[in-house]
């Protein structure tokens, strides 16, 4: 995967979850709303594509699987290209923030 056109906010959101430790579908869901503010709600179908994208790109893999109430719960772990693809999102993100504030001047809007 290319970094030069960046991550949808859901999977930057995702991967940064994954980066703290590995996690299944709803634990993301829910990690992903509280590191948003609140901003981003995922969806069961929204989460599935994008953990299935994410891990066609090789940036996580199912780090086990287990049966919960008689459900099969995927636990999820970023790969160490996907640490790098993150890392250079954020710093791409960083700078584009860094950009803007400071041709946001007090007093120009």
């Amino acid at each position: 995967m290319s970094t030069h056109r960046g991550l949808h906010e859901a999977s930057f959101l995702i991967l940064t979850s994954l980066a703290g430790s590995s996690q299944h579908g709803y634990a993301i869901i829910t990690d992903v709303q509280e590191l948003s503010g609140g901003r981003v709600t995922l969806r069961a179908g929204t989460l599935y594509a994008a953990l299935d994208r994410l891990s066609g790109d090789g940036l996580i893999e199912t780090e086990k699987e287990e049966i919960v109430q008689n459900r099969l719960r995927r636990y999820y772990r970023i790969t160490h290209h996907g640490a790098e693809v993150l890392r250079q999102e954020a710093t791409r993100l960083e700078a584009n923030a860094r950009a803007a504030m400071t041709r946001l001047r007090p007093g120009v809007v």
